[in-house]
């Protein structure tokens, strides 16, 4: 069976795809850096001759759905972004239906169907939509907030140097395990529905960004929480971005995620260490690898 999956040039294509072959099936990756918007319509049917199964990665809320700017954190063209994906969401899915596609599967955000209309969940809530409309058999996964998105979640937040964000709820997941969920959905039968995916930790919002911030980029900017603050041009809800009680509960730690990681030896020679919980801790007597504490 041949797999095409589509992204944006992140690391979840190429994680995603060596999956699918783990599972002893072809695979094809197209990257777009630029949005699908970016690829021609011949281009986008060539890559789908005789394939069986699409998964598109392509749209995602990060650093590439606006603007980063010093005095105003992420500035989105909602208009702009919604159209585009529609665009270009139209486009593939017209190319699949053309090609004779069976499987599309396609990932999105926790708390998509909860948070308000406005900002990237704006364009993932009619991203789904047009999935769902498409005839298609589909197969959608939400994830939550993934481990190695913490820094872009800052970028975004960043205004003179001050990280703000709201205070909010997440289960954080290790980008991994997504991968490997996205490769077996692929293969599987599709859901014609939705599957969660979460991380094992619930901690707050501010305390997963300090934690990542310090213990693992070595930064100190100063990270603050404000009820009006957005995330990704989307004002949240305490608990908007956390998981339903049927979502699959990955099992990597935000702690052995870190540890794993390559180069946390000079990690660990950085001097300190920030714990999820939000307390700051000298490096003497706290993780004795430099990441936050289950």
């Amino acid at each position: 069976m041949k797999v095409v999956v589509f992204d944006d040039g992140g690391l979840i294509g190429a994680e995603t795809a060596l999956w699918v072959r783990d599972h002893g099936h072809e695979v094809d990756l197209i990257s777009a850096p630029g949005g699908l918007d970016s690829l021609t319509r011949e281009k986008i049917a060539e890559s789908l001759r005789n394939c069986s199964v699409v998964i598109d990665l392509s749209r995602q809320p990060s650093l590439n759905t606006g603007i980063a700017t010093d005095d105003h954190g992420l500035v989105m063209d909602e208009e702009g972004l919604v159209a585009s994906w529609r665009r270009s969401t139209s486009a593939l899915l017209q190319a699949e239906t053309a090609a004779g596609v069976d499987h599309h599967v396609s990932l999105s955000v926790v708390g998509v169907d909860r948070v308000r209309s406005e900002g990237a969940f704006r364009a993932l809530q009619a991203h789904e939509t047009m999935i769902q409309r498409s005839g298609i058999s589909y197969s959608i996964v939400r994830s939550t907030q993934m481990f190695e998105s913490a820094e872009d979640i800052a970028t975004a937040g960043t205004e003179d140097w001050i990280v703000w964000v709201p205070p909010v709820e997440v289960r954080p997941v290790a980008l991994t395990d997504v991968a490997i969920l996205l490769a077996h959905t692929a293969v599987s039968r599709p859901l014609i529905g939705v599957r969660e995916i979460a991380g094992p930790e619930k901690f707050r919002l501010d305390a997963f960004v300090r934690a990542a911030l310090t213990a693992v980029h070595a930064e100190h900017r100063h990270v603050f929480t404000d009820v009006r603050s957005p995330f990704f041009g989307a004002r949240l809800r305490p608990t908007d971005l956390l998981p339903g009680a049927d979502a699959f509960i990955a099992q990597t730690s935000y702690r052995a995620w870190c540890t794993s990681r390559p180069g946390r030896e000079s990690t660990e020679r950085r001097g300190s260490a920030e714990h999820p919980d939000g307390a700051y801790r000298p490096r003497h007597g706290s993780s004795d690898d430099g990441c936050p504490r289950e």
